[in-house]
Formats: structure tokens, C-alpha cells, sequence
């Protein structure tokens, strides 16, 4: 399958303050946040041109960005309407939208605090993180190597780009056995969440899912947290320790890319897609729907 490379597409992308051609929206191979990782980001879902929780998304990056010690030149109302303008300048009808901030090239060392703090934004097409097939028949997990880290040895709840290198060694290993995906544990051994998605078990229609102290309490979780305590489904947020998945009837995903997707297999475990997954998996694409309905009244 050809993919399109993602230096090389027409349209534009908002460059610190002004948009620009997207191949030349360009920055300095000694910048700061290549070499060192002080880079933050976030990942928007846009249906029918509009974008889910736009506002949950810009908090979030702005607080990333003090966790990782530098401001967001620009306010939170400005970068909202930035990402708005933006999905209809690339007549984006269903897609993703990425906003990120970065220290740049006017300092190379460890530290960097005179360093100019960039920003960009560029939203493209994109229908579905997995294959259908593989949304319908739920995918396949391997259990990752790497463990998610301590508070105290990484900004664990900001959405930093070098958490992230973890978690594309776990998903490239995976791959390579065959998986879509894999598992992630905590520093403690506990069930963590997937390389780029919460994670939740189905256990006698209870709903349970790992406490997020070592990971990013996902909107999307958030979202389907509440989606089924509205279906007066229970949840239980604790920690989760790998054996009970022997005891677990179903198991889901959630993220702003994976959206709400069924786990058939993780390592020797197998898993049906059952009545509380595919209840979230409705009431979520609900929930977007009616969100793009009532964005589209207001505008």
C-alpha cells in the first residue's frame, strides 16, 4: 500500500502565527526538540469538519507545556480558532488534526531556556486508525517489553513527544509477530494501556480500567467513562494486574485515533466482542455524531 509522505502534500499548515505551503513548513535540524525531546503535542479527531472537544485538546497542550517548562506563545483562544480555520482552509470533512509546540535551534544543550518556542498545526484525511477487519473481528495484542515509568522519573502526565519512543519500539515489535498492537505494564507490573490508547476490561459486566498515574488520562476514556455510567454500567477505576485477564470476558480501546475498538487477543488471552463493548462502540460514534450536529447548528 503506497502511503503519502508527510513532507510531501499539497495544502498548508499554521507555522508560528502564519500559514504556510505544507513542504515548507520546515524546521532546523539542531532544533532543540529533535535532539532533546522538549516537544509537545496532541492528537484532534475532526467529523464532518468539525473537531471533537476542541477545547479539552488545546487545555491539554497548553498544560503539557508548562509541565515540560516552557508557554505556549499564543492563547488557548487563538490556537482554537487556528485549528478551526485550518480544518476549513483543508476542506477536511473526517480527519485528524495535529497541533505541537517545540523549543528550537537558538540553544543546544540540555538546557535551552532562551530557546523560541514554536508552534504549528496541520490536519489532513484520516477515516480509521486500524483496518475495518480488523475493528470488526477486534485486534490482536502482543505484551510489550517496556514499561510505562515512574512519576518521578518522567512529566508522565503531559503528552511529551519522548514518551512516546517506548511506545514505537512496543508497537514495531509487535508488528513484526504479526500483532496490530501491544500491551504496555506500569514500572509496578500493573496494566497500563496500549501504545497509544487507554485500555478497559469487561469482568461479570462490570467495566474496570487501570488508575491513569503513570499515563495520560485520556478524553477519549473520559468520554467513555461517561458514556456508561449514563448506561448505569459500572466502572472501576483501580489497579489491574496481568493475570486477571484470565478472568476478563471482554476488553476495548479508547483514544482519539482508535476511537472505542474491540481487543480480541493479548498474548494467550482471547476475548469476544460483547454486549458492553459494542454498546461503547455505538454510543461513542453517537456521541461524535451528535457533537458534529450541534458544533454545525451553532456555527
Amino acid at each position: 500500500m503506497s502511503i503519502l509522505p508527510f513532507d510531501d502534500r499539497d495544502g498548508v499548515i499554521w507555522f508560528n502565527g502564519k500559514t504556510v505551503p505544507w513542504r515548507d513548513a520546515q524546521t532546523h535540524v539542531m532544533t532543540h526538540g529533535l535532539h532533546y525531546g522538549s516537544c509537545v503535542f496532541e492528537g484532534e479527531r475532526v467529523y464532518g469538519g468539525h473537531i471533537f472537544k476542541l477545547r479539552e485538546h488545546t487545555e491539554r497542550l497548553f498544560h503539557s507545556a508548562r509541565v515540560m517548562g516552557f508557554e505556549i506563545p499564543f492563547s488557548q483562544d487563538e490556537i482554537d480558532a487556528v485549528c478551526e480555520e485550518l480544518v476549513v482552509a483543508q476542506n477536511i470533512g473526517d480527519g485528524y488534526l495535529r497541533p505541537v509546540a517545540w523549543r528550537g535551534s537558538e540553544m543546544m544543550a540540555v538546557s535551552a531556556q532562551q530557546a523560541r518556542i514554536h508552534v504549528a498545526i496541520a490536519t489532513w484525511p484520516w477515516p480509521s486508525y486500524f483496518t475495518p477487519e480488523a475493528q470488526l473481528k477486534g485486534i490482536r495484542l502482543a505484551m510489550a517489553k517496556w514499561a510505562r515509568p515512574a512519576p518521578n522519573t518522567a512529566p508522565t502526565n503531559s503528552k511529551a513527544a519522548g514518551l512516546y519512543m517506548i511506545c514505537t519500539l512496543s508497537k514495531h515489535a509487535a508488528e513484526m509477530q504479526g500483532y496490530d498492537d501491544a500491551l504496555m505494564l506500569d514500572y509496578r507490573g500493573r496494566i497500563a494501556e496500549a501504545t497509544g490508547a487507554n485500555i478497559f476490561l469487561v469482568q461479570k459486566g462490570v467495566l474496570h480500567t487501570p488508575d491513569p498515574d503513570c499515563f495520560l488520562d485520556g478524553i477519549t476514556r473520559r468520554s467513555v467513562i461517561d458514556l456508561a455510567r449514563k448506561r448505569s454500567i459500572e466502572v472501576v477505576e483501580r489497579a489491574i494486574m496481568p493475570k486477571e485477564l484470565a478472568d476478563t470476558d471482554e476488553v476495548f480501546l479508547t483514544g482519539t485515533a482508535v476511537e472505542v475498538t474491540p481487543v480480541s487477543e493479548i498474548g494467550d488471552h482471547r476475548f469476544e466482542i460483547g454486549e458492553v463493548c459494542r454498546q461503547m462502540i455505538e454510543d461513542y460514534a453517537a456521541l461524535v455524531h451528535s457533537h458534529r450536529k450541534a458544533t454545525a447548528s451553532a456555527a
